[in-house]
């Protein structure tokens, strides 16, 4: 499966974890909520939404569509399969280097709530090095290529560097929560009150 459309099954199921929804509501999420999908089409959206029935990870909500009214034309409510949240898990947990590029990573993050911190501290780290790379090419193209710049590009790549660079501070404080978290440190001892001290011989 190409990786463009395996982010959007990712995508698909990851909501249709909060509650079942018509292909115009996940439409709208997932233009409004992962910024990957801005540009999504009908076109796109309707051939995934098929595969994923016909795989038995989501399945036509009976219950929504015959709550539309007679006389309005019914819209398909798609629901996630209990088989669609194993298929969920196995994306999250099973994520390699894609989930940390430009246009995963934030459909990945968007889903950290149910994501355990062992992933969660694997796909963080993942784009930290991955954006510590880069800074450090453009760095070394700006230092070789800085006098050729005109003002303007210039000006532009610092942006992109000072852009990466608060992302990288972003992605420090998030990794040192998440291993506060999952390894919290162990309670320091606390002397006794009240005891007694030692008598001299």
């Amino acid at each position: 499966m190409a990786k463009r459309s395996q982010i959007l099954e990712l995508a698909v199921l990851g909501l249709l974890h909060e509650h079942p929804m018509h292909g115009y509501e996940l439409r709208r999420q997932l233009n409004v909520q992962l910024g990957a999908f801005r540009a999504l089409s009908y076109g796109t959206l309707y051939p995934c939404l098929k595969d994923l029935v016909a795989r038995g990870w989501i399945a036509e909500d009976d219950t929504a569509t015959a709550n539309v009214a007679a006389s309005r034309r019914a819209k398909i409510s798609y629901k996630l399969t209990a088989e669609g949240k194993e298929r969920f898990q196995e994306l999250m947990t099973t994520s390699g280097s894609a989930a940390w590029e430009d246009d995963n990573f934030g459909v990945h993050f968007a889903f950290f709530g149910r994501t355990n911190a062992g992933v969660r501290i694997r796909i963080l780290e993942g784009r930290r090095s991955r954006l510590e790379e880069r800074m450090e090419a453009v760095r070394g193209s700006l230092a070789r290529s800085r006098d050729r710049l005109d003002s303007y590009t210039l000006e532009l790549q610092r942006h992109g560097l000072e852009s990466t660079e608060r992302e990288v501070r972003w992605l420090n404080e998030l990794i040192r929560t998440e291993h506060e978290q999952a390894f919290p440190a162990p309670p320091q001892q606390q002397p006794q009150q009240g005891s007694p001290e030692p008598r001299p011989s």
